[in-house]
Parts: C-alpha cells; structure tokens; sequence
C-alpha cells in the first residue's frame, strides 16, 4: 500500500512502475462480485447469473441480467449500480442506431461503445472507474456472439467466459468442457454445472438466473423455473 500511496488518488495518474491503481481496484471490485456467466452454442446464447436473494425478497426480477436490445443482453458481475447506468447508454445507443439506420445494430458495436464508456472513466479527474465487468451477449447479423468488458475499457470476444468471484476455477472449467458444437439446453446445463462449480449449495437452480437468446428467434428471452429444472438435470454430465 505503501508503494501506491498518493498515485491511488486519481486514475488520471501512472505509479513508477506503469499502473493506474484506480483501475486494478475497480477490476479487484469485479472479483468481489457474484458470477456471471457467458455461453455461446450453434444455436444460440446464454448467460446465467448467481444472485442470493434475501428470506423475503421478491425474486421475480433479475438484478443482474439485462435486456439491452431485442436481441442482446448483457450479464454484470462488480458494482450493480454501475452495470445498470452503463445498460441505460447502450440501450439509447442501440436505439439510436435503428433510427438512424433502420437496422438493428452489431453487438460488436455495443461491445465497444460499452468499452469506450468505461475507458472515458480513467481519463479524467473527479470520477472513479466503474466498478463492473459486462457479459454482452446476442444473435445479429454475422450470428452469434459474446463480449466482456471491464473497467479498464478493454473488450474481449468468448465462446464461453466467467467473470466474479471464482471466476479462475470457472473458467478453467468452461475450457475443458466447452464445444463448439453444443446446443442451447446443452449450454443451459454447462452454465449452470458452471456455477454450482463455486456456489455454497452444489446442486438446484436457487440461486440462478438465467436469459437467453436463440439463433432462430433473435429474442431476449428470461429463463423459466421449469426450464431450469430441466436443463439442471443434463448439468450432472459436466461435473468433474
């Protein structure tokens, strides 16, 4: 800490040794944070999230997975409030690209737009960083596809991706039984094998949430209960 004192301050400044300290912190924020994760599949995208809800909260409404357009979505693991402003700019963006264009618009170009809004926050005084990572998720034109951001203003193109607490083992995990030739209730399963990978309670859907987006409809669509009890019981053929 001491090495860092006084160059922490700001994310305007460079340590001595080429770090942005404000930065590493947002991104320890996002490691902090419960997991998030990204499928992709020939037929489609998924993304799941792990969310803890409280003895009496209502769990109707997911907090941490997002419509951003009829045909993309994003999954936030970090600073939720970040994730929910920063869904709100890709939303007018995404608005405004039909209206000028009169087309849906990438989700490359989402991606980037997203990365370029989180890169702003290290370049001037007065702000902080957000303190999120975004799953961005969606079927357009070239397909299907899957993005992250993080608080640096960096974006990555996945197959399958993990962000949040535990995310190393996870994604170590994704690597080794992902494959390019999954279907959309076979990358349900991989998810959610995913997540009760690092959850307290190993097996049920209690704690998950999950969207998804098929090739055929190009729709945001929420996961159901039951739907998710059934892609649980096909979760079992990927746990180690």
């Amino acid at each position: 800490m001491m090495a860092s004192r006084g160059y922490d301050m700001t994310p305007t400044m460079y340590s001595p040794d080429g770090r942005i300290y404000q930065v590493e912190y947002a991104i320890e924020t996002v490691k902090r944070g419960t997991l998030a994760i990204g499928v992709l599949s020939k037929e489609g995208v998924i993304m799941a999230v792990e969310e803890k809800p409280r003895t009496l909260q209502s769990t109707d409404v997911t907090q941490k997975i997002f419509q951003v357009d009829y045909h993309i979505g994003v999954a936030a693991a970090g600073y939720i409030p970040d994730a929910r402003v920063q869904v709100d700019n890709a939303r007018f963006f995404s608005q405004g690209n039909r209206m000028t264009y009169d087309e849906s618009v990438e989700v490359a170009t989402v991606a980037k737009h997203l990365a370029d809004q989180a890169h702003q926050f290290t370049q001037y005084g007065g702000v902080r960083p957000n303190g999120v990572s975004m799953i961005i998720a969606g079927v357009d034109q070239k397909g299907e596809s899957i993005y992250v951001t993080d608080p640096s203003g960096t974006y990555v193109q996945f197959a399958a991706i993990a962000i949040g607490a535990g995310s190393d083992d996870v994604n170590a995990f994704l690597e080794k039984n992902y494959r390019d030739d999954l279907s959309l209730e076979d990358a349900a399963a991989l998810a959610i094998a995913a997540i009760n990978l690092k959850a307290e309670k190993k097996e049920g859907i209690s704690d998950i949430k999950m969207a998804k987006i098929s090739t055929e409809s190009k729709i945001f669509e929420k996961v159901s209960e039951a739907d998710l009890e059934k892609y649980s019981q096909n979760a079992s053929k990927f746990v180690p």
